[in-house]
């Protein structure tokens, strides 16, 4: 849990996200904004970098909090796609920025904990043995790879085009390929 100011610095900076590109953000903008002095900002945070990486590990965080167990595959892709709609312009301008790797390494974390949430909720109950298990955690890190390329192809259009709608389609299309792939590995034994 943040303190205040941590948190007012992190609210400041993600308005100001939402305003200009990162490129244009200065502490003194954040600072002026707080109302607090410089020291106070360094005291928090070594720089912008580091305020970034807070701001977006703040942000995935949230998606995690919310959104615990998942249904179906529409439920793991529609907290992101809600959430950088909500957020466009500051994702944008932090997905554009020469710092995206921090948004790229937090957005795979992510999208990593909901496909693990959802095989997990899929699979309760049933016996997984290590070679089996080894076959899940593969598709996991394939689904995961597929939601992160998605997600990506997206924020690469500049948010353009209806993600939940090509989604919706996409697993129309793909229905029960899923489960067909998870049974195949329970039958797998070495």
């Amino acid at each position: 849990m943040m303190n205040r100011t941590k948190d007012a610095i992190v609210a400041a900076f993600g308005e100001l996200l939402t305003e200009r590109p990162l490129s244009k953000i200065t502490v003194k903008d954040i600072v002026d904004r707080c109302e607090i002095s410089r020291n106070t900002f360094y005291y928090h945070f070594e720089g912008i970098p580091s305020l970034l990486e807070q701001t977006v590990k703040y942000m995935t965080d949230q998606i995690i909090q919310a959104h615990s167990k998942f249904g179906s595959p529409m439920d793991c892709i529609a907290p992101f796609v809600h959430y950088c709609t909500d957020n466009k312009k500051a994702i944008l301008h932090i997905y554009r920025s020469v710092q995206r790797e921090v948004f790229l390494t937090y957005l795979d974390r992510t999208a990593m904990y909901v496909v693990s949430q959802y095989v997990e909720t899929a699979t309760s109950g049933l016996f997984v043995s290590a070679a089996q298990n080894e076959e899940k955690n593969l598709l996991i890190r394939y689904y995961k790879c597929t939601l992160v390329g998605a997600l990506l192809d997206w924020l690469d259009a500049g948010m353009k085009y209806d993600l939940l709608a090509a989604a919706e389609s996409i697993c129309k299309l793909f229905a029960g390929s899923g489960k067909q792939a998870f049974l195949k590995c329970l039958e797998i034994e070495n």
